[in-house]
């Protein structure tokens, strides 16, 4: 069962970053742009997940920054699986947030997007 909310955790991480990518990719002509974009943030959101240090000890204005960063609830719900052996009932808030992520950011790509023939 362990192996579904993996699963689940690790699709759902994905949409959110691919909403983020669209999101990026909205009003940018280049295609080369917002890979470069999408590489540093990516890089820049990975320190603040909670990935290498933990979020108590960041000072304040880190830690919202934390709060923000969808890599914070991806890293929170697989240490929950994988080291923690939880279940679902550990990693439920994080995929919602992770989906709600996802829904706000596609939205957005839908208003901004411009149609061009």
């Amino acid at each position: 069962m362990r192996l579904v909310y993996l699963g689940v955790v690790l699709a759902t991480t994905s949409v959110a970053m691919l909403s983020f990518m669209f999101l990026s990719m909205v009003r940018v002509s280049d295609p080369l742009v917002p890979r470069a974009i999408f590489g540093v943030l990516n890089t820049l959101l990975y320190f603040p997940s909670g990935a290498i240090y933990p979020i108590e000890g960041f000072p304040v204005w880190l830690r919202w920054i934390s709060y923000i960063d969808p890599f914070t609830y991806a890293v929170h719900a697989l240490k929950a699986l994988l080291l923690k052996d939880a279940g679902f009932q550990a990693i439920y808030s994080d995929v919602l947030i992770l989906m709600g992520f996802s829904a706000i950011l596609v939205s957005l790509s839908v208003a901004f997007f411009r149609r061009q023939i």
